[in-house]
């Protein structure tokens, strides 16, 4: 067999009269050494810190779900009650406040605002136009039933009456002759009617100025406490013109309006006390009137009640506050107002039974600032959750505290 040789071609060679030789590599640049000194040092301890921080708020304030489960602390807390995943885990269990319900008695009461009325209140007026001639009005002071108050000018409707007067006078003779004559049948039936009829038509008129001039005449028209007067003697008025008011504030009433969820419960005799918002002084009233209707406005039933004012404790117009007393009831279930959750369709609350916690919708009744009735829903004995309801959801395991 021939041996192969291998014969290795000859170098190439570069003609330097028609091609340039190619260059070698540019040597790459060394690396630049890192920073050294102070400024080095302090950039790594706050960039570290900066990490640092971040972690521990982290774990601090958004804590992993699966902490638990990957052991740590989580592991350990685990041991003590928190469930397999430890503390936050799916097991763990809800630390919560809990509230025994219990029977209790209750006052079913109404709080409301109210306004203080006179008994009978009016504003007096002249009904004729016409001068004062006379002013009997002390501001201030009680008056009577039928006192005089005030005069005005009627001269000219006395003359008018007297003038009537003795229009009647002629027309009562002219009547008489007529009677006589027509018994002797000297005139017809139709001519003694015309002359009756004349004599009638005077004494309608005289009746007229009779009752104009009574209105000259201003009365107190029943027992009361005259208020500031706004005219003087000589003045002219007008009707309508205010003169003064009259009020009798002995008793007073009270004014105010109740849910109309209460008004099934309302009575015309039930007890009110009455709070006076300038004194604070508590007074109790009776409830004596009750409107039929509800207002369709405002959804509220007005109520009246009375109190007999005789140490002038109210004035009209006063500002109260108004506790209506519907009853008492002896077995009543209460519970804290924090524990009841608003929701869509009314209220629930959470109760915890087996050690877990359970929606409970319930009705609620009377509430106050710290407890609520519940008519529904709840039992003597039932343990409702009223603290970290927030954290809690159904079937949730708790931790009572």
């Amino acid at each position: 067999m021939p041996l192969e040789t291998n014969t290795a071609a000859p170098p190439k060679t570069w003609d330097t009269t028609t091609t340039t030789p190619p260059q070698a590599p540019a040597p790459e640049p060394a690396p630049r050494p890192a920073p050294s000194g102070k400024r080095g040092w302090l950039g790594w301890l706050i960039a570290a810190l900066i990490i640092g921080g971040m972690a521990w708020a982290k774990v601090k304030y958004f804590p992993s779900p699966t902490a638990g489960e990957k052991g740590g602390k989580g592991g350990a807390a685990g041991a003590k009650g928190g469930g397999k995943g430890g503390a936050g885990g799916p097991g763990a269990k809800v630390p919560v406040q809990v509230y025994v319900v219990a029977a209790t008695r209750l006052s079913d009461q109404v709080a409301a605002t109210g306004s203080i009325i006179a008994d009978e209140a009016v504003t007096i007026q002249s009904e004729i136009s016409g001068k004062i001639t006379s002013l009997n009005i002390q501001e201030g002071k009680p008056v009577r039933k039928g006192q005089l108050l005030f005069t005005i000018n009627a001269a000219d409707v006395q003359a008018q009456l007297q003038k009537q007067e003795y229009n009647i006078k002629l027309y009562q003779d002219q009547e008489k002759r007529q009677r006589t004559l027509l018994a002797k049948e000297y005139i017809s039936r139709q001519e003694y009617e015309q002359s009756n009829n004349a004599l009638l038509t005077a004494q309608a008129d005289l009746a007229a100025l009779r009752v104009t001039l009574s209105k000259a005449y201003v009365r107190a028209p029943f027992d009361g406490i005259l208020g500031l007067r706004n005219t003087s003697v000589g003045a002219y008025v007008s009707p309508g013109t205010a003169i003064t008011t009259l009020s009798r504030v002995q008793p007073v009433k009270v004014d105010f309006n109740v849910p109309s969820r209460f008004a099934q419960s309302v009575r015309v005799g039930d007890p009110v006390l009455v709070t006076d918002e300038a004194t604070t002084k508590k007074i109790e009233a009776k409830v004596y009137a009750i409107n039929p209707q509800i207002d369709p406005v405002s959804r509220t039933l007005p109520v009246r009640a009375v109190y007999a004012n005789k140490n002038m404790e109210l004035r009209p117009g006063g500002f109260v506050k108004v506790n209506l007393e519907l009853g008492e009831t002896a077995e009543a279930l209460q519970i804290p107002t924090e524990a009841v959750v608003p929701v869509a369709s009314g209220y629930t609350v959470f109760t915890v039974k087996n050690g877990k916690a359970v929606i409970q919708p319930v009705n609620i009744g009377v509430r106050s600032d710290k407890l609520i009735q519940i008519t529904k829903g709840l039992a003597v004995g039932d343990t409702i959750i009223r603290t970290g309801i927030l954290q809690v959801k159904a079937g949730d395991k708790v931790a009572i505290q």
